[in-house]
């Protein structure tokens, strides 16, 4: 009997679509507006409010407010640990897939030798 295959190790904060989808667009700068971030994400401004929360409480992001003249201003940052984060939760999704690739590729070979 071979041996269970070992559960998933995600990060199930980084793991939900649109907090992924915000760190991942976030990982490609040093730092993005808020609106620039909602428009690249396709989120609208109260769900990106409540992703910023949440992955800035886990110090996974960080918040910068100033003005631009006299109007107010929001940028996003992904900290180091939120880089680290969502690059062991790729290189995870990454093991997945090259497990279950593997494993299909055995299971037709089996079948094509019965």
């Amino acid at each position: 009997m071979s041996a269970d295959p070992p559960l998933p190790a995600f990060d199930e904060l980084i793991h939900q679509p649109t907090r992924l989808t915000v760190v991942a667009f976030l990982s490609g700068c040093a730092e993005a507006e808020f609106r620039a971030v909602r428009e690249g994400c396709g989120v609208s401004e109260s769900a990106l409010s409540k992703v910023a929360a949440t992955l800035e409480a886990a110090a996974y992001l960080r918040i910068r407010r100033g003005y631009v003249g006299k109007r107010p201003r929001t940028w996003l940052r992904l900290t180091p640990e939120g880089r680290h984060a969502l690059a062991s939760h790729l290189a995870e999704l990454q093991r997945i897939a090259a497990d279950a690739t593997a494993l299909g590729a055995a299971l037709a070979e089996e079948t094509a030798q019965a």
